[in-house]
């Protein structure tokens, strides 16, 4: 994984594991995946693609996770810890492979997507989904304009969330049926404080630059995104975030 901190489950939770609750069931739901298979949920992080797909019907899932803080949080499902890029597992053990807001976080996607394929038997679906940092995940979107660190940004330091770098990772790992799509979910923060209190976790890049820097800078951002976002009568802050989906299939024979 990358050096972005990530390791406190009820801070990632107030961030944006709220958010990747809602993703995850439509995520699953396009998949179409009948009930009864074997699932790797690779990056599982607390749980939310693990709870969705448990959610969806009877399935054996599996978790895999480097962060040992994320696995005490997840699901009571199989947990393991391990890489990405290098699966502690069987070749051809799952009938589906997928990943929730994890794959940018491996340095290498290919290399990561390389290994789902070869865990994943024939047939399989193998499929991610990532937040769109560059136009769709407004709530990061609004920090990092205000921020001003381009090179922490996630839409530079990211570019496998996009949907053609996402399409060319599956297609080049030689999988078949490769689609693409977008799911977008409301973010609808009670106050600008609701918004703004998860950033002062350190979980996650933005909030892990915003604790780098010195308390009168911190006031900057804070101030300057008060007034920046748009906010309702009654002090609500209506936001949306989008990800990018991929799904492909391993050839069966």
């Amino acid at each position: 994984m990358t050096g972005d901190v990530w390791a406190a489950g009820d801070a990632y939770e107030a961030y944006v594991g709220r958010w990747s609750r809602r993703v995850a069931p439509l995520f699953v739901e396009w998949l179409g995946v009948p009930a009864g298979r074997r699932w790797l949920d690779a990056g599982c992080g607390t749980g939310a693609l693990t709870a969705a797909i448990m959610a969806s019907g009877p399935a054996d899932v599996i978790g895999l996770d480097p962060s040992q803080g994320f696995l005490r949080s997840a699901l009571d499902a199989t947990r393991v810890a391990g890489d990405a890029a290098a699966l502690p597992l069987r070749d051809g053990a799952f009938d589906v492979v997928v990943s929730g807001l994890a794959l940018n976080f491996v340095p290498d996607p290919a290399r990561a997507v390389a290994e789902f394929t070869r865990v994943a038997a024939p047939g399989a679906i193998i499929a991610a989904y990532v937040w769109d940092y560059a136009d769709g995940m407004q709530m990061m979107r609004h920090f990092w304009d205000v921020a001003a660190a381009p090179n922490r940004d996630e839409s530079r330091k990211f570019p496998i969330c996009r949907e053609e770098a996402l399409r060319r990772a599956w297609s080049d790992a030689g999988l078949d049926d490769v689609r693409t799509r977008a799911i977008e979910i409301p973010t609808i923060f009670a106050s600008f404080d609701d918004y703004w209190t998860p950033f002062l976790g350190a979980t996650g890049p933005a909030p892990a630059y915003l604790a780098s820097l010195d308390d009168a800078e911190r006031r900057r951002i804070r101030d300057d995104l008060r007034r920046r976002l748009p906010t309702t009568e009654t002090g609500e802050i209506a936001l949306t975030a989008s990800a990018w989906a991929v799904q492909g299939r391993k050839t069966a024979g």
